[in-house]
């Protein structure tokens, strides 16, 4: 494992450069440049398209700044070389540009800029919204303006692609691309003749958003930097049948020989799970075909892609997988690069050759991911600790890319659920919000007329996960609290406000919920996916997220929004816990039932209850005993511990957390690289969800103690969980700089060091005893 993470680290050190920047000048607020197409195009159907416009410059210039934006995706090209891709991911009302300086990459003389446009259409990834297809880009100045799109671009339709569905994906297609039919040579290049290229049409004018009374695709800037562009090589052949690879294929580029009429396979092992566009350079094979099939893992055989095993065997197991197909045209060079990256691990290449060999020239990947740098440290001799670490950050790393998602493998959508923990994992491992503030942002731009937010966003489709809203509660509470900006969440209180009072629409009149509509997610656990209600309709759980949304609530509203609204906010939550109590709890268990029947019962429920302070002192722990030691309770899935762990925290059991680990310990006996979607690690359909990278979190908020004590981190409390461990320190990022911890027994004596960043208060707590922390460094031997 220390050997995956050293690879890790060395295939992660070679960037490629990419213009696109945040921050750069916002586009002027008229636009001067049209929304484009290729002649002939009815915007609705799958295709891809090539645009390119030439311009002669006297002399290379210091700075050439365009806003550039495309539906429903594209890759920009300034004299062959790759600057910008786009645009991040949004909906009509708020359609992103970027924002890219194109001097690096222009010259005195003859410059080519070129554009890949691609429509997947209804083949399209589930978050991926559209109006038609289009490409647009706006100089920032009347200099830059000479490239502005409009019918001086010429554009072209490539006939050669097309998509190849496969089966049940919400993220991207493969693609089918015969090469006999696709557009030769470097259309990027100058030195490229376009002559016969048409000049292309007029859809629209480019607006603004609030520029115009009706719009097609209201432009704002994106708040998101450019995502990661990383050379990655494959690292061996784990398989091989009709071809001999030479030994350095495919970690190093060797070219490997397919006779002609042969039908070879090598399945190859990047030994990690990786997001990557993917590039297969090839010559020759007139009309041979081409797979290229990508597997987060192999399956064992005659268990119907149901059975995974361990991750790291081939032998026995078989290659379920969505795939690429080509057809080679005979001609030297060939090249191909996926239009959008691809989940995996193994990538199995097959080739059918007919009357002439077949050369692969090269093959590899080059990762792509939202630009996060991981600035928290743990410094420990417990090897178990920094690889679940390494493992959490790899899985949080492939769920960022211009949204956070669920998986990058089957759906690459933004649910509230799974957004809750990951952003939080950024807050204790980055220093960069902006992507939890999208995502905030876009779970309100995704609210019903009703006041709800839809379970996932950017989408278009809309489905509904009912409590998911009372997570993006949570969501604004957590992002209040451990990053401040007052302005930014009280910008947010109405939508809390609309989410809050479409419940109290379902609520009965002790307060609790009947019947909620929608779909009534908890969890993949026993019946916690929708199916708990009592025969009144209510459930103890949906009632006790309820009222952790009303307590989250009047905690902003007292201090940022309505004091009417906190007054509404305490007295429903104080009713709401007297139903709770009167309906659920079960003295003799020493529990709170699932439902009035009172015959089920869950580590759900009591985790919130705990929680939400429904049980205090002796009470409180022997909820949380039976949470630890009562099997029959309904358990939690590796995405619900994230409450689980914190509830038995807040019991007073916190120095046990590394006895609560055992999940993430089956995930690396099972050889995985990323944490499993389910708790069935054997089974489960995802093999990267980071809705179970909460270890990320707790190693600092419960082991070294470090957690936010006031809205904006304002004031930190220190209480470690340190368990068996006698020597470990560590720091997390905090708006003010970052807050370090560390703790070593010596001789019986425990030496503790915090340090605070400026303007920074805090409290130290050990053993039950409270110390004062202020900010700079604070020393104590107890």
């Amino acid at each position: 494992m220390r050997a995956l993470y050293t690879l890790l680290l060395l295939v992660f050190s070679v960037q490629f450069s990419v213009a696109q920047t945040a921050g750069t000048p916002v586009a002027p607020k008229q636009w001067h440049s049209y929304w484009i197409a290729a002649q002939g195009d009815n915007g609705t159907s799958y295709g891809v398209f090539y645009f390119r416009k030439n311009i002669e410059l006297a002399a290379k210039p210091g700075s050439f700044v365009v806003h550039v934006s495309a539906d429903n995706r594209y890759k920009l090209y300034v004299n062959g070389k790759l600057v910008s891709l786009g645009p991040a991911r949004g909906d009509t009302y708020y359609w992103n540009y970027e924002t890219v300086d194109l001097a690096p990459y222009l010259s005195a003389g003859k410059n080519t800029v070129a554009a890949l446009v691609w429509n997947e259409a209804n083949y399209s990834p589930a978050a991926q919204i559209s109006v038609r297809t289009g490409f647009i880009l706006q100089g920032n100045s009347p200099t830059e303006e000479i490239l502005n799109t409009n019918d001086t671009w010429k554009g072209i339709r490539d006939i050669g692609h097309q998509p190849v569905p496969g089966y049940f994906f919400a993220a991207s297609k493969g693609e089918m691309v015969d090469m006999n039919k696709a557009v030769k040579g470097d259309w990027t290049a100058p030195a490229f003749v376009d002559a016969a290229w048409p000049s292309t049409s007029k859809l629209a004018d480019g607006r603004a958003k609030g520029t115009a009374w009706g719009i097609e695709w209201a432009l704002v800037p994106s708040s998101l930097p450019a995502r990661d562009m990383v050379y990655q090589r494959l690292v061996k052949v784990r398989h091989a049948v009709s071809v001999n690879a030479p030994t350095a294929f495919p970690a190093e580029k060797a070219p490997v020989t397919i006779p002609a009429n042969t039908f070879a396979t090598l399945i190859l092992d990047q030994t990690f799970l990786t997001n990557a566009y993917v590039t297969l350079n090839f010559s020759g094979g007139k009309d041979a075909g081409i797979s290229l099939g990508y597997a987060e893992s192999l399956y064992k055989k005659g268990s119907n892609g149901v059975i995974k095993g361990n991750r790291n065997d081939v032998e026995g197991k078989e290659f379920v997988a969505r795939v690429d197909s080509l057809t080679a045209d005979g001609s030297a060079e060939q090249s191909f690069t996926t239009l959008n990256f691809r989940t995996y691990r193994y990538i199995r290449l097959i080739v059918r050759t007919k009357d002439e060999p077949l050369v692969i020239d090269d093959l590899y990947g080059t990762f792509t991911g939202y630009p996060f740098k991981r600035t928290a440290v743990l410094n420990t001799d417990n090897t178990e600790l920094t690889k679940m670490l390494d493992i959490g950050w790899l899985t949080a790393r492939l769920n960022a890319w211009e949204t956070y998602t669920d998986c990058p493998y089957y759906e690459q959508l933004q649910y509230i659920g799974d957004t809750r923990i990951q952003a939080m994992v950024s807050y204790y491992n980055t220093s960069d919000d902006r992507l939890a503030r999208n995502a905030l942002n876009q779970m309100d731009h995704s609210r019903l007329p009703e006041g709800i937010t839809a379970s996932c966003y950017p989408s278009r489709g809309t489905q509904v996960i009912s409590p998911f809203s009372l997570w993006y509660i949570g969501m604004l509470h957590d992002y209040w609290m451990y990053r401040g900006d007052n302005d930014f969440i009280r910008n947010k209180l109405l939508g809390e406000r609309g989410v809050l009072d479409f419940f109290s629409k379902y609520q009965q009149a002790d307060g609790s919920l009947k019947d909620t509509p929608y779909w009534a997610f908890v969890d993949w656990a026993g019946n916690m996916a929708g199916g708990i209600n009592g025969k009144d309709g209510s459930a103890a759980i949906y009632d006790l997220q309820l009222l952790l949304a009303y307590q989250w609530a009047a905690d902003m509203e007292a201090k940022i929004g309505l004091a009417d609204y906190t007054k509404l906010y305490k007295q429903k939550a104080t009713q709401l816990k007297v139903t709770i109590q009167r309906k659920y709890w079960v003295a003799a268990k020493n529990l709170y039932a699932d439902n009035i029947g009172k015959r089920a019962y869950s580590q759900h429920a009591n985790s919130l209850a705990i929680l939400t302070g429904m049980v205090s002192g002796t009470t409180m722990q022997a909820v949380a005993n039976g949470l630890l030691k009562d099997t029959s309770l309904t358990q939690c899935s590796v995405y619900f511990k994230y409450y689980l762990n914190q509830a038995l925290v807040k019991a007073g059991l916190g120095n046990d957390y590394m006895n609560w680990l055992g999940i993430y310990r089956e995930n690396m006996a099972m050889g995985l690289t990323t944490w499993a979607e389910y708790s069935d690690v054997n089974t489960s359909r995802s093999d990267c969800h980071a809705w179970g990278a909460s270890p990320n979190i707790e190693f600092f908020r419960t082991v070294l103690g470090i957690d936010s004590y006031a809205p904006g981190f304002s004031k930190v409390k220190i209480e470690p969980h340190l368990g068996m461990l006698t020597d470990i320190s560590g720091e997390i990022p905090h708006p003010n700089g970052k807050v370090a911890a560390g703790y070593k027994l010596e001789k019986g004596k425990w030496t503790i060091n915090i340090s605070l960043p400026k303007a920074t208060t805090g409290m130290f707590v050990w053993k039950a005893k409270q110390y004062p922390l202020k900010a700079g460094n604070n020393s104590f031997v107890i």
